[in-house]
């Protein structure tokens, strides 16, 4: 492998943890409802689990609501059963077209269980982010040991990919960071 090669594998997967970070950021519930909170639900449909977003469209028409309508008004009740089996701590209420979710005010234990996670999640992103170099790394060592780079090109791409995970670790950080905001605001 090339230089080039090794900092694009590392950079592509790096990008990769940090959408992981924000995906699982966003099931985090705070104050506030949002869709992102049931985006991940897989509901039984026609034999096979579906994601809910493609079997009904959801949306947060205000701070305090989720709303989930179906494509398809038989399927309602394999939604429902769905969220339910999720145990989001989000009673599901159905007028036989949609799907209502009222999302309580959080307490201030829970918002302090939710910064929590919050913050084990960006340090897993943090672990995965120097597992990522030290692979890097071990490929450059190798590509050295090869004779397809030479000392000094591996000892350039070994600062590239700690430039690298500086830039990722600072971005997993300020994510965190605002997240821990939006859950603590009332």
């Amino acid at each position: 492998m090339d230089t080039d090669e090794i900092l694009l594998d590392v950079e592509e997967r790096m990008e990769k943890a940090i959408a992981h970070l924000k995906a699982d950021l966003a099931r985090i519930r705070t104050g506030r409802a949002n869709p992102g909170l049931v985006d991940s639900l897989r509901v039984e449909v026609y034999g096979s689990p579906t994601p809910i977003k493609q079997v009904a469209s959801v949306g947060a028409p205000d701070p305090t609501q989720i709303v989930v309508r179906p494509y398809d008004p038989g399927t309602l009740k394999d939604i429902e059963k769905a969220i339910q089996a999720a145990d989001l701590g989000l009673n599901p209420q159905s007028d036989g077209k949609l799907i209502r979710l009222n999302v309580p005010p959080l307490s201030g234990e829970v918002r302090r269980r939710m910064v929590g996670r919050v913050k084990e999640l960006a340090e897993e992103a943090k672990i995965a982010l120097r597992n990522i170099r030290r692979d890097g790394n071990k490929t450059a060592d190798a590509a050295e040991k090869a004779k397809s780079l030479s000392e000094d090109d591996r000892d350039h791409v070994k600062k590239e990919i700690q430039d690298l995970i500086g830039q990722y670790e600072s971005q997993a950080s300020e994510l965190a960071k605002a997240r821990e905001k939006e859950v603590l605001e009332n």
